[in-house]
């Protein structure tokens, strides 16, 4: 039976990468068995939706070239919805009107902030936190 998962990584990718992966592994593993996927990307985490950050996190967690792109790419296709903090974004540079610039292309990205988090974990039937 499907359930409706949350995943939240709110882990700074500088300080444990390997953690920050695992999130989106597991998220995009929940996907690929249909499950119901929202992920929400807060505090610095919200690099790992960067274009340049997402590409060369690979050699920093022991994988082949691509893998972690491949991964946000699993999300991006599967996920019922991909979020970030807006706050989060801004302190790191980027907001809605220099997104495309920076961001994952083909990203359909919700912005929000705790409200947003409150009413994903709400409805989850599984709360994952990274």
């Amino acid at each position: 039976m499907a359930k409706n998962y949350f995943v939240q990584i709110s882990t700074d990718p500088e300080v444990d990468p390997r953690k920050c992966v695992i999130g989106i592994a597991c998220a995009a593993q929940a996907a690929i068995d249909g499950h119901t996927v929202d992920i929400f990307f807060a505090s610095h985490a919200v690099r790992l939706l960067h274009e340049e950050f997402i590409t060369s996190l690979d050699q920093h967690v022991s994988q082949e070239t691509g893998w972690c792109k491949s991964m946000m790419q699993t999300l991006i296709d599967q996920a019922q919805g991909i979020y970030c903090s807006t706050g989060s974004q801004e302190v790191v540079g980027v907001t809605p009107d220099n997104a495309h610039e920076v961001l994952i292309a083909g990203l359909d990205l919700n912005w929000s902030g705790p409200p947003g988090v409150v009413a994903l974990s709400s409805q989850a039937d599984v709360v994952l936190t990274y």
